[in-house]
């Protein structure tokens, strides 16, 4: 990994309260989005044109921003309010057969649904994977003739298993592949090659808040999937126009409504701030973080269900039956927030995750382990780096809802993309 240095001015604007492991299903805004956001906000309230105009040049710029990670063509990005918005333009318009996982998130499974359900041209193959990840001989043994795509996420939102697009691609041949990147985009060095569809959102890992979303259209996805949702900002022409006008013939004609220019200000400075910082050493340090949380629940005898050769920054822990309501109370009475979803919790640092946090859930961890009626050697003395070291060790959760209440829950951040 390179030296972590030169990652410090990006890890020093995280300055949320310690304890926060739940970056997989919400991201505190950045200072650099907060400053972005009240200096749009001050243009806007002028009621001067130059900063209308201003601000409206934001979306050109996030999608700029966008195709740069994606190593597309401007023309081939569209700005959209949520990650499912675009799923839905891609789904809506698909004909033939899609393939999706009986348990992917369900921006995919419900879009997918939905969309066969709507036009009568769509037919949704499930597979159900071993473990819930998708691979490429899962979804090869699903395929035949009559499947035209496959869409998947790019990481696992339970899990945090990162796809191999580049082995499934190579598996689908000709068809469509459509990724959901929302976990991922931006920290997570994915081969975006192999994908013909990408739609993802900046309110996770990017910390640009609710209505940044955005969508990847190839040549290829344009040439077979309708634009079938197109609105008034997908169309030629102008207002104007007299009957329907065809639609655009870029990624734009796959929206309803014009940019929302704010959000488009906050997605382009979290993306300058992550690109300035280098998403190879990101997505790395990320890992990092994420290894460090498996290395303490290890420790501590917590199983980890998080495969541990292709991960992002999800570590899926699942405790025995009756150790998973103690272990909730343990982060909640120790700071920690995390999200807790049936008998499986998910801890998710991120790359400015210090060693602070990190103390909070070995402490969590340690009440636990004291807690068992087998009493245990303690586990050895964990060395806390400094923070901003590939070393840091994870830190503290908190988990909002009463400890048996806490393990039905799901994140209210988590449900929607």
């Amino acid at each position: 990994m390179e030296d972590v240095n030169d990652l410090q001015p990006y890890l020093d604007t995280f300055d949320s309260a310690a304890g926060y492991l739940d970056w997989a299903a919400f991201g505190p805004l950045s200072p650099a989005v907060r400053a972005e956001t009240l200096a749009d906000a001050e243009l806007l309230g002028s009621g001067r044109r130059s900063g209308i105009d201003l601000v409206s040049e934001r979306s050109d710029e996030a999608r700029g921003l966008v195709a740069q990670v994606l190593g597309c063509s401007v023309d081939e990005v569209v700005l959209q309010p949520s990650t499912t918005h675009g799923l839905q333009h891609a789904m809506q318009g698909l004909r033939g057969v899609l393939v999706v996982s009986a348990q992917e998130f369900p921006a995919l499974r419900v879009t997918a649904r939905r969309a066969q359900d709507a036009r009568g041209v769509l037919s949704v193959r499930e597979i159900d994977p071993s473990g819930g990840i998708v691979t490429a001989d899962a979804v090869a043994e699903a395929l035949d003739d009559e499947v035209t795509a496959v869409a998947l996420s790019l990481v696992d939102f339970r899990t945090g298993a990162v796809a191999d697009l580049a082995a499934i691609r190579d598996r689908i041949g000709d068809r469509l592949l459509i990724v959901d990147a929302v976990q991922g985009f931006a920290v997570v060095d994915a081969d975006w090659d192999a994908a013909d569809v990408v739609c993802g959102n900046g309110y996770k890992w990017l910390r640009a808040g609710r209505g940044t979303g955005f969508a990847r259209f190839s040549d290829r996805a344009r040439e077979h999937i309708e634009p079938v949702l197109s609105g008034i900002s997908g169309m030629q022409g102008d207002a104007s126009s007299v009957g329907v006008p065809a639609p655009l013939p870029t990624a734009a004609a796959y929206q309803v409504a014009p940019a929302d220019h704010l959000a488009a200000g906050r997605l382009a400075a979290a993306l300058r701030e992550v690109l300035d910082a280098g998403i190879p050493d990101v997505a790395a340090e990320l890992r990092s973080r994420a290894r460090a949380v498996m290395d303490l629940a290890d420790r501590y005898g917590i199983p980890v269900v998080t495969p541990r050769d292709r991960h992002a920054g999800i570590v899926a822990l699942q405790p025995a039956p009756h150790e998973a309501a103690p272990l909730a109370a343990a982060l909640a009475n120790h700071g920690v927030t995390v999200t807790a979803r049936g008998a499986t919790i998910r801890v998710a640092p991120h790359v400015g995750t210090g060693a602070d946090s990190f103390v909070l859930l070995g402490d969590a961890f340690a009440e636990l382990a004291a807690a068992r009626a087998v009493v245990e050697p303690a586990p050895a003395a964990i060395a806390l780096p400094e923070p901003g070291s590939s070393d840091d060790l994870p830190v503290s959760l908190e988990v909002t809802a009463a400890p048996a209440q806490a393990l039905e829950a799901s994140s209210a951040d988590d449900i929607t993309r």
